[in-house]
């Protein structure tokens, strides 16, 4: 793929492990030697992930060095079970920074209220950092700040910067999911008013889209700062808004909308196999990021007039995102150790 069709970069995620390694029988070979050295589900997990994100790490080399270190990155996540705890974040990111060694690695670390501390300190340690679960413009607000104040930090400590990525991982169609039920909710509400309940409709499938635009929109102002133009003359890399949950999960929308939809200057789009097919298909290729930006903040207030505030959907679909994360981590170790014991057994036999 990076050959034929352009792939800049690869990510992982407890629930990818869980397809691929539940899905088949490639794993079961390394499962076994590893259990034959006596590691357990956790240590054959954490081995398994940072030999594939390693693998993976060198396929994509030629592509970091072709942009130069913009692109070709695989990101790897701390335990999405640490996403409460700063300190052990920020350990674990250092951990699997080191344990992977390659310079074109992100560690991913969720932005919740803990994560930050450990994000901006790991920054500050010059750890790639890919930003996960974000959902509103006031959590973006909080990463975006983080990466300047560590890149500020170091250029006081004399050190490097140029080297230093980082990536704030915005999800989109999960706030259409959320913000089209309460949607819903509304309209059974207004079940004896047929123009109310077209209006509510007319809402839905929107809100994804437009909360994107209005957090890019707040990216370029800070693109535009003055803090910003001080640091990137030092040679700082720009920290790109990365668009995550762009699989279109409703069948009525378009498949490619969070694609199409999201294009522009200083943005990376991870899309899972099926949009991008979806996109190669019959996407379309064009700035759009930064259109109808009247029209995504009319939406914004449309909402929030409507009761549907888009700060509180955030907030919600973060705690869910980190649940979601923990459920899919222990099914992943739950599969492990479910191999790990046949195959022992197996072997013995």
């Amino acid at each position: 793929m990076v050959d034929r069709d352009g792939l800049g970069g690869v990510t992982t995620n407890p629930a990818i492990f869980e397809t691929s390694i539940g899905g088949g029988r490639e794993y079961d070979e390394a499962i076994l030697t590893l259990g034959k050295q006596g590691l357990d589900a956790a240590g054959i997990l954490d081995r398994l992930v940072v030999d594939d994100v390693r693998a993976a790490c060198d396929v994509l080399a030629p592509v970091y060095l072709a942009t130069g270190g913009e692109d070709g990155f695989v990101s790897i996540e701390v335990s999405p079970h640490l996403a409460r705890d700063s300190q052990a974040s920020a350990a674990e990111a250092h951990r699997l920074f080191t344990a992977v060694d390659r310079p074109n690695v992100f560690v991913k670390i969720p932005g919740t209220r803990e994560g930050v501390p450990a994000i901006l300190q790991c920054l500050k340690d010059g750890l790639n950092i890919n930003v996960t679960l974000l959902f509103s413009v006031t959590q973006y607000e909080a990463v975006a700040d983080a990466y300047l104040v560590a890149l500020e930090e170091r250029l006081q400590k004399d050190l490097t910067i140029r080297a230093t990525s980082s990536v704030a991982s915005f999800c989109v169609s999960r706030v259409d999911t959320l913000v089209d039920r309460l949607l819903d909710e509304k309209a059974e509400d207004a079940a004896d008013d047929a123009a109310e309940r077209r209006r509510l409709e007319a809402l839905k499938g929107r809100a994804g889209v437009a909360n994107a635009k209005v957090a890019y929109e707040r990216f370029r102002s800070y693109l535009n700062s003055r803090e910003w133009q001080l640091i990137a003359a030092s040679g700082a890399k720009v920290q790109r808004v990365l668009w995550a949950s762009t699989g279109v999960e409703e069948p009525r929308y378009p498949d490619t909308m969070y694609v199409d939809e999201l294009i522009g200057e200083h943005t990376v789009t991870t899309l899972p196999e099926v949009t991008w097919k979806a996109f190669k298909e019959h996407g379309t290729v064009a700035r759009t990021v930064d259109r109808h930006l009247d029209d995504a903040h009319r939406l914004v207030r449309e909402l929030s007039h409507n009761g549907v505030d888009l700060e509180r959907v955030g907030a919600q679909l973060q705690n869910e995102g980190v649940d979601l994360s923990v459920a899919a981590f222990d099914r992943l170790l739950a599969i492990v150790e479910e191999k790990r014991v046949a195959l022992l057994e197996g072997e013995g036999g």
